[in-house]
């Protein structure tokens, strides 16, 4: 084994041949160099319970035929401090591919010419443009691993794949609301309808009364109520972002990007000609009060929810993590044996401290199956639960879970 080793690390010759040794020293990093950059997106300003949630086109992003790493992230100020969920509550973050007609203006605000943009969706199961990002997490953001294992990585950039006309870029919707002085914190992070006193949604249609809260009710531009008397200065954030990636190479082996979601409820398609499921993705729902904090009995106070889905194409898994809202007691994603595929955990804080804010959820735990341990068939149908506590309701609150599948095993 050792002489292997040595022949390992002296044949560059047979490396560039893509030729490999069995040998236990072998790794990717001996191949390829580990890239990474930091980031900021364009600056947003916040008052004392104002939202902000805008999306920015052609953000600064690794160029190339590559392969993402990983994607990590917090909210910053004009100086580059840390900003504490306790101020700012990073509702969420999410980043996007998108191919753009060269030449052309770039979407604004309010949409974009679909003749010139054309976002690039991940693997998952969701309708169109729902949840088709590749990267997006909320306030756990600060303490959730985002690391792809070596040697697989997310592939981007590929120029055989770009329309003739277009470029790739990416863009990034990041979702703030600023809880300096507002009434009911928890409440505001929420976003209760009444304490944004929205009745409406973005397109002026009356929101439904069951409809308590969330995403309809803290759009861009909402404010929360404060209370009585407080004032405060406005400030200017950015999100600062860091990617790691490697230049794309044959020893890299490629991932796809699933994101289920608790609330999808499949449905048979109204197409007879070319019948299959159709997936519909709430992406949010409320959680009904169901008992007192006083009681003991083992399960009492939690609201689980479940939901079958069904995978058109399978793989290797070698990545897991879940996203959960406050009140959030963790999800499990199942193989359609029942056997368990990951489970996430919320990460609460307990201090004061950026990164350990007392009550929220400041990370989830991630899954690194060994790699050939968990398959997922073609057209297996896996189970999501989400569990959440229930001694008290919650509004608009999320039970998404993504994971990285790969095709096929390293052959080295």
């Amino acid at each position: 084994m050792l002489g292997s080793c040595r022949i390992w690390l002296v044949s560059s010759v047979i490396l560039l041949l893509g030729l490999t040794i069995p040998c236990s020293c072998s790794s990717l990093k001996s191949k390829i160099k580990t890239k990474s950059a930091v980031f900021l997106s364009p600056k947003f300003e916040v008052g004392p319970g104002s939202v902000s949630n805008k999306y920015y086109y052609n953000i600064d992003f690794p160029r190339g035929h590559i392969a993402l790493k990983s994607f990590d992230a917090e909210v910053v100020d004009e100086a580059g401090n840390s900003v504490p969920l306790y101020e700012t509550y990073l509702h969420h973050w999410v980043v996007s591919r998108y191919y753009h007609r060269k030449n052309s203006p770039e979407p604004d605000q309010d949409g974009f010419n679909s003749t010139d943009f054309v976002i690039v969706r991940n693997d998952g199961i969701c309708q169109e443009n729902v949840l088709g990002q590749y990267y997006g997490l909320g306030s756990e953001t600060r303490r959730t691993a985002t690391q792809v294992p070596d040697p697989f990585g997310v592939e981007v950039g590929n120029a055989a794949e770009i329309p003739s006309g277009y470029e790739e870029k990416w863009l990034l919707n990041v979702h703030a609301i600023d809880t300096r002085g507002v009434e009911d914190k928890w409440g505001c992070i929420e976003c209760r309808c009444d304490l944004y006193n929205v009745s409406k949604d973005e397109s002026g249609q009356p929101l439904s009364p069951e409809y308590k809260g969330g995403l309809s009710c803290c759009i861009d531009g909402t404010r929360c109520r404060l209370s009585e008397g407080f004032e405060g200065p406005k400030r200017i954030l950015y999100l600062r972002y860091t990617v790691k990636w490697f230049d794309w190479s044959d020893f890299i082996v490629p991932v796809k990007i699933y994101i289920f979601d608790v609330t999808d409820i499949m449905k048979a398609s109204k197409n007879s000609t070319m019948p299959r499921a159709e997936h519909n993705c709430l992406i949010e729902f409320q959680v009904e009060k169901s008992c007192s904090p006083s009681v003991t009995t083992s399960n009492a106070c939690v609201d689980t929810k479940r939901t079958s889905l069904s995978v058109p194409s399978g793989g290797y898994v070698i990545y897991g993590v879940a996203h959960q809202h406050t009140g959030g007691a963790g999800s499990t994603l199942y193989k359609q044996d029942g056997r368990t595929i990951c489970s996430s955990l919320p990460i609460y804080g307990k201090g004061n401290e950026v990164g350990n804010e007392a009550g929220y959820v400041v990370g989830m735990s991630t899954c690194y199956p060994q790699p050939g341990s968990v398959k997922i068939n073609d057209g297996e149908t896996l189970i999501l639960e989400s569990i959440y506590n229930s001694t008290q309701s919650h509004a608009g609150v999320m039970g998404l879970f993504y994971i990285l599948v790969a095709d096929q095993l390293p052959n080295y």
